[in-house]
């Protein structure tokens, strides 16, 4: 088992390296706040046409399917099955009333075929209303784990904490420590492999002692586990002293003393160009995403 590989966690893919690679992290970042906060309240028309545009983007980006198939074939499916919880759970409007024409003439004087209630079977229905709910939720939940996924697959660490810093550069003005911050930032992006390295070697030594957990029972069970989150942290915090000494040895005492350039940062033309397709998306979202 290897963990940086089988699990769906968004890290850095280096090759091959796509047009999305190439954008400036800045650019990434304001196409990743504006899929996040476009689908408030908006149709649901507009949020299945974000699910099928990341999708699009995702094939055009020519990223690996060995890489996404895990990540997208989950989610699509984590997705598929809250969309079906919740068009057949109740839709919130259980207000009952007494219609002021009898049943019958109420049914001949019905003009239209419309029906509140599109699917019945025992004691679920599916209305109008928890249909609608149903994809609204679906897809706004693929279009916030899986925008935010991509853009860490096609963004480097160090590219993203370039940009935020240089976003957030405005704010030295009132004597925020920025700089302190995004280095923190930094470094937590690069512990996350160092922590899956550490789990992946802990449950190999467990899985190569061949240990039978029937005999244990439960209290032997619980008190082998016990030994194996203290030895996690044991060796999570022995790893971070070591790039603390590494980083002391190397400088790193203060911001001001030891100005590090993780990446630079310039706007080109292709920047420039996705820059003007986020206003058109903009447009689009104004004109026909409204609720």
């Amino acid at each position: 088992m290897d963990l940086l590989r089988s699990l769906p966690i968004g890290l850095y893919i280096e090759k091959p390296f796509s047009w999305l690679h190439k954008l400036d992290p800045r650019v990434k970042l304001a196409w990743l706040m504006s899929l996040i906060l476009s689908p408030l309240l908006s149709n649901a028309s507009w949020r299945v046409f974000l699910v099928i545009f990341l999708l699009l983007i995702t094939w055009l980006s020519f990223i690996p399917w060995r890489v996404q198939k895990k990540q997208i074939t989950w989610l699509l499916l984590l997705s598929f099955f809250v969309c079906i919880l919740t068009a057949i759970a109740p839709d919130g409007l259980t207000i009952t009333y007494q219609p002021r024409l009898p049943e019958r003439e109420v049914t001949i004087t019905q003009p239209t075929d419309y029906q509140y209630i599109l699917y019945s079977f025992g004691n679920f229905n599916v209305t109008r209303r928890s249909l609608d709910l149903g994809i609204k939720v679906s897809t706004l939940l693929f279009t916030l784990i899986y925008s935010s996924n991509l853009y860490l697959l096609t963004t480097a660490p160090e590219e993203i904490t370039a940009g935020i810093e240089n976003l957030l550069s405005p704010l030295n003005k009132f004597k925020l420590p920025i700089t302190e911050l995004i280095l923190t930032l930094t470094l937590s992006l690069r512990f996350i492999p160092l922590v899956l390295e550490e789990i992946q070697n802990l449950i190999r030594s467990i899985r190569t002692r061949a240990i039978k957990w029937k005999k244990l029972g439960i209290k032997g069970s619980i008190q082998i586990w016990v030994i194996v989150v203290e030895k996690l942290l044991e060796n999570i915090l022995l790893r971070a002293e070591q790039i603390s000494i590494a980083m002391e040895v190397r400088g790193f005492t203060s911001p001001s003393e030891h100005q590090v350039k993780w990446s630079e940062l310039r706007i080109k033309n292709r920047d420039i160009i996705a820059l003007f397709i986020l206003v058109i998306f903009w447009g689009f979202r104004g004109a026909i995403g409204q609720m």
